[in-house]
């Protein structure tokens, strides 16, 4: 039986984990959807594999003094393989195509939108390894890729965005999706900061070479520059998993992939209000009929049991 004091000193620990949890949520959603809009400052004032190399490149040192500072050991020859794997998948190829893609005009919301079904993408890989998914997981996927169409066909024949940056964005939401699953099968127990760090470093080697020998690491070495790649690698890199320590710490990690629905929509609305890029009603509801369908298409059906 609990006395007086330590229910007085129990009641503001509840109440805080029950505030905290949904403004960590709303601020992860919220600061990942300008990494759409801060990459799309950044490739206008440099090329687009010199951007990440110089997203990933710092972030790779900073991931690597946070495991030094921490005590972190190096991993295990197949961790660190897994770990190389895993950032060539997730970091090079996907942000490659983003960012590829935004080099070639592609709005910030619509690369959001693309990217952002990944679920759905990630969900037609597993039935294509045997997966069984429930109906309404079938016709989640079904409604969340009519979706996506609206936006794509309302894109091409309005000639907004061509398709050679549609392709390369398709090649990023492979690489994310693919590389999802992946770490999915081979994930271990190694140190996320030690992980992250490899990830981070794997994907700066990979891109180096495009940077030097295609764009010979252009960029204008402007304020514009060097301010969206800061936020890129201190808000959207490091700031970002700070925020999923949060909400792991207090229970609410199962949220973090309904919270991945809103960011389509919210990349498209911090696109428009900082770039001025612009929105059609058929863009909208196509936004808000691919977040329903992905919500669908990736939600656990108590109901059915595979």
């Amino acid at each position: 039986m609990t006395t007086a004091s330590e229910d007085a000193l129990a009641a503001p620990t509840a109440a805080r984990a029950q505030w905290l949890a949904p403004v960590a949520g709303l601020s992860f959603v919220a600061l990942w959807s300008t990494g759409y809009t801060a990459g799309k400052i950044a490739v206008a004032h440099g090329g687009a594999f010199t951007t990440l190399v110089v997203r990933f490149g710092f972030a790779a040192l900073i991931f690597a003094l946070l495991a030094w500072l921490g005590g972190a050991r190096w991993p295990e020859r197949r961790q660190a393989l897994h770990s190389g794997v895993t950032g060539f998948l997730q970091l090079a190829l996907h942000f490659g195509g983003v960012y590829g893609a935004l080099k070639l005009g592609a709005s910030a919301g619509f690369a959001a939108l693309v990217i952002g079904s990944m679920p759905l993408m990630v969900s037609l890989f597993a039935v294509l390894l045997g997966e069984r998914l429930s109906r309404l997981q079938l016709l989640g996927l079904a409604i969340g890729f009519g979706g996506v169409l609206l936006v794509v066909a309302e894109r091409l024949f309005g000639a907004q965005t061509n398709l050679y940056a549609i392709i390369v964005l398709i090649v990023g939401l492979i690489g994310i999706s693919v590389g999802t699953l992946y770490q999915k099968r081979h994930g271990s127990a190694i140190d996320l900061r030690m992980g992250l760090f490899i990830q981070n470093l794997t994907a700066t080697v990979v891109l180096l070479p495009f940077s030097l020998a295609v764009e010979h690491f252009d960029h204008d070495n402007s304020l514009a520059f060097w301010a969206s790649s800061t936020w890129l690698v201190l808000v959207n890199t490091v700031g970002n998993f700070a925020l999923l320590f949060v909400l792991i710490r207090n229970g609410a990690a199962t949220k973090v992939a309904t919270l991945f629905y809103l960011i389509p929509a919210a990349g498209a609305f911090v696109g428009h209000f900082v770039l001025d890029e612009r929105l059609t009603s058929l863009e909208i509801i196509g936004f808000f009929v691919a977040a329903s369908g992905v919500y669908l298409g990736t939600r656990q059906s108590a109901a059915v049991k595979t």
